[in-house]
This record gives C-alpha cells, structure tokens and sequence, in this order.
C-alpha cells in the first residue's frame, strides 16, 4: 500500500524522560482509509523472542509525545513491545484536513495499530491488547467490540466523545432542541469555512485562565498549558480543534456494542475526575446482561482527578502495577 511521506521528528521531544531500559524507534503504517499514521515504538532491552504487545493512543487532542508515549514506554519497560501512535489528522500522523476526527476514522485508526503489531517480527499475533486514554478510552472500546484480534483493553480516565458532543457535559444538554442548535451552528460554521477557505479552529485549553473557570477547566490547564504536559503539536495546548471537526459525533454512539466484548476490559478513572460519570456508565452497559462478564473489571482510584491519570500527578496515580497484572494475565 502507498504511504503518505512524513516528516518525523528524530530528537527526543516527549513530555517525559527517555528510559534506559527500552529500545525506542519511530514507525509510519497506514490505515484502512489510506491515512499514514506515525507512531513510537518501544520494546523492552535484553529480552528476546516475540513478545505480548500493546497499542496505545489519547487523551483525545493530545500526540504520542504526551501522555500516552508515557504509558507506552513504562508498560515496555515491564516487558511489552507498545507502540504510542498520533491518530489520523493530528500530529505527525498524515491526513487532510488537519484537526479533524471521526468516530469511524479513529476506531480504525487502533485497529491499523494491531494490524501493526500482528506482524511485527517481534510481536506474539495472540497476544495483543489496548490502552485507551480519555476520548481515546472510549474508541478503545469501540475497537474492542469491533476487533476480535484484540485481547485486552484497558480504558483510562475515560470520556465517550459521541455522549458528550450530542449531551453537553453531564448531560446538561441532552435535548433535541440543545442538539439543534449545535448542529445548526456546525452547518453554519461549514459555509464560513468554505467561504473563508481555511478551517476555523475551536481554541484549545483556555489561556489565560478565567479566574472563575470551572475546576476541570484548571486540571486541563495544569497539564496542557504548563511545563508539566505542554507539547506543540497538541491541539489541546494550542488551538484545538476544528469547529466542526467533531461533527460526525453528534449521532454515531460509539458504545453500543460494549456488552458484546468477549476479550478482557479494565476501566479505571479517578474517583474524583469531572468525568468519572462516563467509566461508571459505560461499565454498567458492558456488563448489563452480558454474557462475558467475568473477565471485566472497574477499578476507581481513590483522590485521583481526570488529568492525574495522564501522569501520575505527582502522586503516582497510575496503578501500572496493576496494568502490569492485567496484561500479563489475558496476554498470556
């Protein structure tokens, strides 16, 4: 298959320190559209032969650099080959136009990611699971019901994209009418872009910060906008999204299938994130008349906010032991 030409960045440029313990190579593959993705790859030093492997993507607005490079090398570190990839339109994966995202499209974009991984030389084909972080925890799902290639997954400090673009957060918008106005002002924002000729981007994370901004409005600042997680490839730490880049959201449900999942799930979300409500919810649909519920878990860390399981926090909120156990246990 062709593949678009990229332009990969070679230096070290990831929002956390490069371990000694791994061997660290950056990779392009294509998906199923014809969207080249970019991706860092990790495997544990000094072990041979194939080993479980793992793909890993989110938060949604984010890049490989960020959070999910750092899950990636911390389970390679623990004896998986993992590979952190920018999802289609973002970062230094191809696709035009930027800033976009499509339930479809992103879903797809983790299953080119076990398409990867299923033959790489070094990789175990039976032995392939999922990290999904944020809006990426609910794709991750997705790709779950979807992919029977897919072992394990597990969903981090998740949000489900389609309920929070069709309901407002904590369905403070859930009405036809509420929906109506947003879908009339997407078509309206449509127009202006073509008239315009350029796309106008939403604005990421508010900068400067309101001074009666709402608290997740500050933890996504904490992270995004300071030393702390601030890439510039990061929609989130920049200029966000396009307007109307999450269109197709509006009313394609990505979780409808969950209960169906017959591979292993964990869900784990802070105790005291804004966006626990979404992990509780879709883990009361995975597991509501389910006929695989025995290898499904909802793990909900004690004092942890959403953006303490992008990196710990600085209190060590990401259970990787814990990750550790799950992985070793349904990839093996």
């Amino acid at each position: 298959m062709k593949k678009e030409n990229l332009t990969l960045t070679e230096e070290w440029d990831k929002t956390f320190p490069k371990s000694d313990r791994i061997d660290h190579s950056k990779v392009t593959f294509p998906n199923r559209y014809g969207i080249t993705l970019a991706a860092d790859v990790y495997i544990p030093a000094n072990i041979s032969g194939r080993l479980p492997a793992i793909a890993v993507c989110g938060p949604f607005g984010a890049v490989k650099e960020q959070c999910s490079g750092l899950y990636a090398q911390t389970m390679a570190e623990r004896g998986f080959l993992t590979v952190a990839f920018d999802p289609s339109f973002t970062g230094e994966s191809g696709g035009n136009v930027r800033y976009m995202a499509s339930p479809d499209i992103n879903t797809e974009d983790f299953m080119a990611a076990v398409d990867l991984l299923s033959l790489h030389e070094r990789v175990d084909p039976d032995r392939i699971g999922v990290i999904g972080i944020c809006g990426w925890g609910g794709m991750a799902l997705n790709a779950a019901a979807l992919d029977t290639r897919i072992k394990a997954t597990v969903a981090s400090t998740m949000y489900d994209m389609t309920r929070v673009n069709a309901n407002g957060y904590f369905d403070s918008e859930d009405s036809e009418e509420e929906r109506y106005k947003k879908k009339a002002a997407m078509c309206a924002q449509r127009l202006a872009d073509l008239k315009a000729g350029e796309y106008a981007l939403g604005g990421g994370v508010a900068d400067p910060l309101p001074k009666d901004a709402p608290f997740f409005v500050k933890d996504y600042y904490d992270y995004y906008k300071t030393e702390r997680g601030y890439h510039p490839r990061s929609l989130n730490s920049n200029g966000g999204w396009n307007v109307t880049g999450c269109q197709s959201f509006m009313n394609q449900p990505i979780l409808k299938y969950i209960n169906e999942i017959r591979s292993a799930v964990l869900i784990m979300h802070g105790e005291k994130a804004h966006s626990c409500y979404f992990s509780k919810d879709a883990y009361a649909a995975m597991t509501k008349d389910g006929r695989y519920n025995e290898n499904k878990e909802l793990l909900l860390i004690p004092d942890a906010v959403h953006t303490d399981l992008y990196d710990g926090g600085g209190k060590n909120a990401i259970p990787f032991d814990k990750l550790e156990r799950f992985f070793k246990e349904y990839l093996k």
